[in-house]
């Protein structure tokens, strides 16, 4: 297969579709439709409906204000050049049903999704030539649709893979605004994000409060659950540090929620399973104790408020 233009020839505009736009999603089909490029966002009835007539609208922290328009379907009718799986893991078989393999067959398919096991879904259905893993760090909310809310100064992603294969993605998302690096190994890139979200999704949902209330009333759990969540990583070949995932809540805005706490106030199913199932499905092939996770997954499970 040949490989897609952009990777050859970057920033050129390219076509993009984004599958799930919403507080991710949405932010970054707006960051792309704005740096230049052709971006189709696949949705429901009611928030293709929107997008078509209304575009998509970011209020952010770190770029302002902003509006910009977009295509919108149902299905993704059409090949691309990338498409951006931005959809939560609850609700991620229906949306792989609105993308033919065939829109995607020159393409590159890169999933935004939280947890560390979706991956394989994908290769199983698009091939894994076309699959990159990649993770992304940002706090940004849909409000309504086509309304996007995006708190944190930052918007980071790791692609994984070789270098001269994903510089021209890379090169793309930059010029739109994303920081975004290539690392080699999957598993650092995979697991350096997990490392980092388990703790935050875990101790706000749980305790129903932003990250502020959580690493001053909660500071020795977050720290022992970092730890925790570090050994997995490291086991499984991550090589995330226990300090340097402090320092970055640290640096948080105090306010700031994890999409899971977003959800529990929605009243909205849970990415329980993709995060804190994942982790403790890691710890338990290798035989590593994470008493603090599976009080706090079993206490979700339960419902505990």
């Amino acid at each position: 297969m040949s490989e897609p233009r952009q990777l050859e020839n970057a920033p050129t505009p390219s076509t993009i579709a984004v599958v799930g736009p919403g507080g991710v999603g949405g932010l970054l089909a707006a960051l792309l439709s704005r740096a230049g490029h052709r971006v189709i966002c696949v949705a429901g009835d009611v928030t293709a409906a929107a997008l078509r007539e209304h575009g998509i609208q970011v209020h952010s922290r770190q770029f302002g204000d902003f509006a910009v328009q977009v295509e919108a379907d149902t299905e993704l009718r059409e090949p691309v050049d990338v498409c951006i799986v931005a959809v939560k893991s609850t609700s991620l078989d229906s949306a792989l049903d609105r993308v033919p393999p065939k829109a995607v067959a020159e393409g590159l398919v890169v999933p935004m999704l939280n947890g560390i096991e979706h991956t394989d879904v994908l290769r199983t259905r698009y091939g894994a030539d076309r699959v990159v893993p990649a993770v992304i760090r940002v706090e940004s909310a849909r409000t309504a649709p086509g309304i996007i809310e995006h708190g944190s100064p930052f918007v980071e992603i790791d692609l994984a893979g070789a270098e001269d294969r994903l510089a021209g993605l890379a090169a793309l998302l930059t010029a739109a605004d994303v920081t975004t690096r290539v690392l080699p190994d999957e598993e650092q890139a995979m697991w350096g994000k997990l490392a980092f979200l388990a703790p935050f999704a875990l101790l706000t949902t749980r305790y129903r409060r932003p990250i502020g209330g959580i690493r001053t009333e909660h500071r020795d759990e977050l720290t022992a659950l970092v730890a925790e969540t570090v050994a997995v990583g490291r086991a499984c070949g991550g090589q995330a540090e226990v300090d340097v995932i402090l320092a970055r809540y640290d640096a948080f805005p105090a306010e700031s929620k994890s999409s899971m706490l977003r959800d529990a106030e929605a009243g909205l199913p849970l990415e329980l399973d993709a995060i804190g199932g994942a982790l403790l499905r890691a710890a338990e092939r290798h035989g590593i104790a994470v008493p603090l996770t599976t009080r706090l997954v079993t206490e979700l499970r339960d419902g505990a408020q």
